[in-house]
């Protein structure tokens, strides 16, 4: 699923502005141009392992009771443009939390490979031998 695909409920948004920090000059000063999206994770809709692996993507920024992820941003001067960054940030997230990573198989090299691995390394050490101070 890629961020374009993911539909996101406007109930479970609720947005806030507020003062930037930075560059910017007197715009950054005078005028709440920082976009604070919060988003209430169970009205997402999200099956119970994908809304586990947007909380572990989320990290810090799911507040403590796990029931909000809060996401700012802020490098933008306009509101429009910080509120566009802060929807496809987590659309991104919402994407990326769909894929479900492969498990690893545990693997054992065989006798085989065991004994190839160690004649390579007495062979090597023979080499590394040889450079030794050359008695006459």
């Amino acid at each position: 699923m890629s961020p374009d695909e993911v539909v996101i409920p406007e109930d479970a948004l609720e947005e806030s502005f507020l003062a930037a920090t930075g560059p910017g000059g007197q715009n950054v000063n005078k005028n709440a141009t920082a976009c604070q999206l919060r988003v209430t994770l169970a009205a997402l809709g999200l099956a119970p392992r994908v809304l586990n692996r947007l909380r572990h993507i989320a990290g810090s920024r799911v507040t403590k009771d796990r029931k909000e992820l809060i996401l700012t941003a802020r490098t933008h001067r306009s509101r429009e443009a910080n509120r566009e960054e802060a929807r496809a940030r987590l659309a991104q997230m919402i994407a990326k939390a769909h894929f479900e990573p492969k498990t690893r198989k545990k693997t054992r090299p065989s006798r085989s490979a065991k004994a190839k691995r160690t004649d390579a390394k007495v062979k090597r050490g023979a080499v590394k031998k040889m450079r030794g101070k050359v008695d006459y």
